[in-house]
């Protein structure tokens, strides 16, 4: 006795793989923007840490010349910041911030990191450190303090 075997047809039909395609659709559209923020933050937190070697270097080219003026124009050997880079990050690769100081006096300096490239929308504006140590931003979307955007 031969028993025929029915066969059925196995996969997916076109609902099922639009159903598939609007879960990973809205999946998509959830992740990408907090991931893009995640990146933006990762950036500003790193050249916030360059911001403040830079203020280092600055101290020692004081420590060395007793100003901080003519800081950029020195060399490695006086203590000068102009060895230490005009962006970050600060080991190479695409430029997200500029590095610049900003303002200069014998005992006073404020140092400033403004978004370029990738990073030129960035919802806290440009960075600041003086000499004092105290922190701030510049140009922020309303509700980004200086404490929200130096973590």
């Amino acid at each position: 006795m031969n028993k025929k075997l029915i066969q059925r047809q196995q996969g997916v039909n076109l609902i099922e793989l639009m159903i598939v395609v609007a879960i990973i659709s809205i999946i998509a559209a959830v992740a990408y923007p907090a991931y893009n923020r995640y990146v933006a933050d990762a950036r500003r937190a790193d050249c916030a840490g360059g911001l403040a070697g830079l203020a280092n270097a600055m101290e020692r080219h004081y420590s060395i010349n007793g100003s901080y003026l003519n800081a950029a124009a020195g060399g490695a050997d006086t203590g000068a910041p102009a060895a230490f880079g005009a962006a970050c990050p600060i080991d190479g690769g695409t430029a997200t911030y500029n590095l610049t100081i900003s303002a200069a006096t014998a005992s006073t300096f404020t140092l400033q990191a403004a978004p370029t490239g990738a990073q030129a929308g960035d919802r806290c504006g440009t960075l600041t450190l003086t000499n004092r140590g105290v922190k701030g931003v510049q140009g922020a979307a309303a509700g980004n303090d200086w404490q929200a955007c130096w973590r």
